[in-house]
């Protein structure tokens, strides 16, 4: 148990210390990404702090597999080159059991990866997207699904406009069904009211069936004034992939609520595969995050005077990096429906586990 604790606390050591050189990198990188981006912007230094420092949680979440496999190679190098793993077996204790320990603490990373910093992740990724929209669109476009329907905004020079809608038909053409649009002016005072029973997205317009119009106005009765169209065109900023997009952004979901929106989305008429395979993704990603440890462990578990520890260590990062192409590949292919589901989300992390087990107890036991 003492010698758990000892690998365990190396192990975060190497963890806390990588995480915080790629974590200093990539705040630098990504501050000037967005003084690039945001140059015709004239954002003050703050805001583009701002917008680096949302962007953070989401980009650890996301280099957590490099960062546990880099420190599993950390560990057992300095174990190597101090004798600590010699020592070790000549105890009578198997290199494999000396992975219990970083194994243990993969997998409490990987679950307070899934319940914390996921959903920190997420309500950062989702503040920063309205945030870069605001800066760059005068308050841009969003989209919400919820029991009541799917709700949109999107916003010009003149103002915004909200659109609900009961359900959307998301065929050929990006289909509306039941709509409502409020119109507001800069000052956020509503101007105008329409409802029609169909809205169709055609190049740059939202093409109204039987439309009614009321102009919100102080002091006039909307109904008096209300106005009649068979078909009006209403213009606007929005497309179909960029509805699409902004729909198809899972990472700005938390865990905890992809069950409730999946569900909203099925009833609105949208595919749910994306956020049904994500949602598994996540929950696997304890068992990913273990699969790296044993990745690591398996190249690096060998004394430093059998040589070729430069040739170990590239190959145990270059396996690492294919296992994490290869799940990126079969999410593609969940999503798609070419593969199920479960079989998308889960199969990577055990075949990566099956296959580094194979490695340690070929290196061990011959």
């Amino acid at each position: 148990m003492i010698l758990d604790r000892y690998f365990a606390r190396r192990f975060i050591q190497s963890f806390l210390v990588i995480g915080s050189i790629f974590l200093t990198l990539m705040i630098l990188i990504d501050l000037i990404e967005q003084v690039r981006r945001f140059d015709d912007a004239n954002l003050s230094f703050g805001q583009l702090l701002q917008l680096t420092l949302l962007n953070t949680p989401a980009a650890i979440s996301e280099m957590l597999p490099l960062l546990v496999i880099l420190s599993t190679i950390a560990l057992f190098i300095g174990l190597a080159r101090s004798s600590e793993l010699v020592v070790t077996r000549a105890t009578g204790r198997s290199g494999i059991r000396a992975l219990l320990a970083p194994v243990v603490i993969a997998l409490i990373i990987g679950a307070l990866a899934v319940g914390m910093l996921n959903p920190m992740a997420a309500a950062t990724s989702e503040e920063y997207k309205q945030l870069a929209e605001s800066y760059k669109n005068n308050g841009g476009s969003t989209l919400s699904i919820s029991a009541d329907g799917l709700w949109l905004r999107q916003g010009s020079a003149n103002g915004q406009s909200v659109i609900h809608a009961q359900d959307t038909s998301n065929g050929d053409r990006f289909t509306l069904n039941q709509v409502t649009i409020i119109t507001f002016a800069p000052d956020g005072t509503p101007t105008q009211q329409i409802v029609a029973d169909q809205a169709d997205l055609e190049n740059g317009t939202w093409v109204l069936t039987n439309a009614k119009i009321w102009a919100l106005e102080g002091g006039v009765n909307p109904e008096t004034h209300a106005v009649e169209h068979v078909r009006l065109e209403v213009p606007t900023s929005l497309t179909r992939q960029r509805i699409l997009d902004t729909l198809g952004d899972q990472d700005s979901v938390s865990v905890y609520d992809l069950p409730e929106l999946i569900r909203d989305l099925r009833e609105a008429g949208f595919s749910t595969k994306q956020y049904e395979v994500w949602l598994q993704v996540q929950l696997a990603r304890p068992l990913f995050l273990m699969s790296m440890v044993l990745i690591g462990a398996a190249f690096t578990m060998r004394h430093v005077r059998f040589g070729g520890t430069g040739i170990a260590v590239l190959t145990a990062v270059l396996l690492g990096f294919g296992i994490y192409f290869i799940r990126n590949f079969a999410q593609i292919l969940g999503e798609n429906g070419q593969l199920p589901i479960l079989v998308a989300a889960w199969a990577p992390p055990f075949a990566a586990i099956l296959l580094s087990l194979g490695l340690l107890l070929h290196a061990e036991d011959g």
